[in-house]
């Protein structure tokens, strides 16, 4: 393929093909992928993210041959992950007088990452514009999407979104424009979206209204195609597929208590499944008959099983209950164990423990990671003594993350 090719006046496409069959998040992508990474050579010339770190050196070399490095101003890092940021440390080896320009958390990442201290970065928030000579880009952070740092970059006057990862498509493609396609893919952009956006769907609504009020003729995305045909269809595909859907989706929230602050955490994760509009059913399990509880238990698809330490153990019925889960085969059902404590909580412990003995799939700080990628959350649920206002919104933001883990 060229080394460059013109999408827009004075905006190129300078990004490597991949057609191997590739390693991505324990995937094999059957039909390899694309990096691309965009040039736009104004008065101040601009890099929109870089191709994956195993390419760097190939990268910088064949850009070397467009343009003298030195003469970059600006490389755009909308989403640090390797596959994007990767060719970043070859490239500013090389264009040292280029300023990066990422969101505060993506500076902060990208030093971390490639010991990027002593380099200038040029942080942006919601809104802001950049004049890069004859063009204008404006900024929007987009987080989670599919990472916290991300933001998605527009160019006023080509009407050009360049979203990274969103609206992506894994294809090692043979032409770079979505209307030159020889092949189907439809059905491929709608997989990348379910396997790495649609796990965070409320966030695809927060951008989708973000640039909504933005004239949008083309999609430059930094896997597969430049949706440079009908870019308003996939925008409403984006809002489809990530409508809140109804569901039948129901859960069950089980604790013992001492001093009452267990109930108070029990509430505020029945609040937050309630604004997921999930069903759900609060059972303080002292008074409890144990077989309705069993009942309960095999009505739902996810369990909070939550108690109050009490000498380092598990307090009231809660065990009892817990001893029945093995014999009840429901490794098909979600588990999440919470609590209060007041010194170091191996209540909470000792629920966890029973949940995994019973082969339940339990939601953890690792699971949801390694489901979504949100790795800002806690889980167990822990609270020292009552939750104070800050803790109730954390405890919310994380049941909110299970719950749409629970629908998508």
């Amino acid at each position: 393929m060229n080394k460059k090719i013109e999408i827009a006046d004075k905006s190129y496409w300078i990004g490597y093909v991949d057609d191997r069959k590739v390693p991505f998040h324990r995937l094999i992508l059957e039909k390899g992928t694309t990096y691309n990474s965009y040039l736009l050579m104004t008065e101040r010339p601009t890099i929109i993210d870089t191709v994956d770190i195993e390419f760097g050196r190939q990268y910088v070399e064949n850009l070397s041959e467009i343009i003298d490095l030195k003469e970059i101003r600006y490389v755009v890092i909308n989403h640090v992950e390797p596959d994007h940021a990767g060719a970043l440390p070859a490239l500013a080896s090389k264009a040292t007088n280029a300023v990066i320009v990422t969101t505060e958390l993506g500076a902060q990442e990208l030093k971390q990452m490639f010991k990027l201290h002593n380099r200038q970065f040029l942080i942006i928030k919601d809104g802001d514009t950049l004049d890069i000579g004859g063009k204008t880009l404006k900024f929007f952070e987009t987080p989670y999407l599919h990472t916290e740092e991300t933001m998605v970059t527009y160019c006023v006057e080509d009407k050009t979104l360049y979203p990274c990862d969103q609206f992506s498509t894994h294809i090692a493609v043979k032409e770079i424009f979505n209307d030159l396609a020889a092949e189907e893919y439809l059905e491929d952009f709608k997989v990348y979206y379910q396997l790495i956006m649609h796990p965070h769907r409320p966030y695809v609504q927060n951008m989708l209204a973000k640039i909504k009020n933005l004239d949008i003729d083309m999609i430059a995305p930094s896997h597969g195609y430049i949706l440079r045909s009908d870019a308003a269809a996939f925008i409403a595909a984006y809002d489809e597929l990530s409508q809140p859907k109804a569901n039948e989706k129901r859960a069950l929230i089980l604790f013992s208590t001492m001093t009452g602050n267990t109930t108070k955490i029990a509430k505020l994760i029945g609040e937050a499944l309630e604004e997921k509009a999930i069903e759900h059913r609060i059972i303080n399990t002292k008074n409890a008959n144990i077989e309705d509880i069993k009942e309960a238990i095999m009505d739902a698809d996810v369990i909070f099983f939550g108690t109050s330490t009490r000498y380092a153990d598990m307090v009231g019925n809660m065990e009892e209950i817990l001893k029945e889960l093995e014999a009840m085969h429901i490794e098909d059902k979600l588990a999440v164990p919470f609590g209060s404590y007041g010194w170091s909580g191996e209540g909470i412990e000792i629920i966890y423990d029973y949940l995994k003995r019973a082969g339940m799939t339990v939601v953890d700080s690792s699971f949801l990671i390694k489901s979504t990628g949100m790795n800002q959350f806690q889980i167990p649920i822990r609270v020292k003594f009552t939750p104070d206002e800050e803790e109730a919104a954390r405890i919310g933001q994380t049941v909110a993350a299970i719950g749409e883990l629970l629908l998508a």
